[in-house]
């Protein structure tokens, strides 16, 4: 496949990654996560996070997500969440199947939540009729490339405790996060108020396997046998332990995400020149551009990308479409691993199109 800008899970993983699992192979160990290295590895989320933090290794991103949100929620209990929040979108009713509970989606302009907007889902509670609001959910970095600040976090935790309910971060690109507002994991979540995360880094340069990361001890109930039900249980956990416990004490996820949030802001820097128009803020590793559709057409001939909102349809009129051409917009996100050849060969490409 030819290196581009489909998505930051398109990448390997950093080679410090095949020196801890060279290490985890060197001998037996008990399975299911009795080994030294998960035992290890539980140590340092509480060096990362606070004496109160617990973490589940889990195989992939929505089943950190499922098992946080099964951690806070019961069947007839609702989420709070984005429309666009990727437990909304990419997860194929993953939480609505395993936990039986309730999206409740807002439209966002720019993919953050507010305590405004929240609001607006917050009724009808002690009705048996509706199903219950009781956790709100944000991504940090948000599917459209955007932050929430400290006190923006601050503020979604407490008016969720406020209405006793809990606040859940899908943090599959926290590390980036992190980097760009220059704070650690714990300043972004515990400080804040959060109660449980999603901590991802197979977009960061790990091989495999996220962790659902419980920050209030009062969540951290019978989590083990849940995680056993959703089949997140890994047999040889020490692997995916000794992958995270390398990201996080050699430093490799911030040397990732500087580099991956870096790219990004060069690939902004020439497309912009070039008189493209980007739809969002770039703030960490990811470019949102609106382009006619002749010529993403045309550039998804030679590389590889989504498009994040089509904006036509063959039930269109030809002067309907015409209008909505100039909503076509593409996503291209940078990874570890992306060079600035990489960029410039792209945009070269880019470039002859327009």
């Amino acid at each position: 496949m030819k290196r581009g800008f489909g998505s930051d899970n398109h990448s390997g993983f950093s080679p410090e990654v095949i020196e801890a699992l060279v290490r985890a192979n060197d001998s037996h160990a008990l399975a299911y996560g009795d080994d030294e290295v998960t035992a290890r590895l539980e140590v340092l989320i509480k060096d990362t996070f606070g004496p109160q933090a617990s973490i589940y290794l889990v195989f992939n991103g929505t089943g950190a997500n499922v098992l946080c949100i099964d951690a806070m929620c019961r069947s007839h209990e609702a989420v709070v969440c984005a429309e666009t929040a990727h437990i909304n979108v990419d997860e194929c009713g993953a939480p609505q199947r395993v936990v039986g509970c309730r999206l409740l989606t807002v439209d966002t302009p720019d993919g953050k939540l507010t305590p405004e907007l929240v609001k607006t889902r917050l009724h009808g509670f002690g009705f048996e009729h509706h199903s219950q609001p009781k956790a709100v959910s944000i991504t940090q970095s948000t599917e459209l490339g955007t932050l929430y600040t400290l006190d923006e976090i601050k503020a979604l935790a407490d008016l969720a405790h406020s209405y006793n309910m809990y606040l859940h971060v899908d943090g599959a690109r926290l590390a980036n996060a992190a980097v760009a507002l220059g704070c650690s994991f714990k300043e972004m979540t515990v400080d804040c108020g959060v109660d449980c995360l999603s901590f991802g880094g197979t977009k960061n340069g790990l091989l495999m396997g996220e962790s659902c990361i419980i920050l209030n001890s009062a969540l951290d109930v019978d989590l083990k046998f849940r995680r056993k039900q959703m089949t997140q249980l890994g047999s040889k956990m020490r692997f995916m332990a000794a992958q995270m416990e390398c990201y996080l004490e050699s430093g490799m996820w911030r040397r990732n995400a500087e580099h991956s949030n870096r790219m990004a802001q060069m690939l902004y820097q020439e497309v912009h020149a070039l008189g493209v128009k980007v739809m969002y803020p770039v703030q960490v590793n990811s470019v949102f551009v609106q382009l006619p559709a002749e010529v993403w057409h045309a550039l998804q001939k030679e590389y590889f990308f989504y498009d994040w909102d089509e904006g036509t349809s063959s039930e269109c009129s030809d002067s309907e479409a015409e209008n909505k051409i100039a909503q076509n917009v593409v996503r291209w996100m940078c990874s570890f691993d992306t060079t600035e050849e990489d960029i410039h060969n792209f945009v070269a490409a880019l470039k002859r199109l327009l």
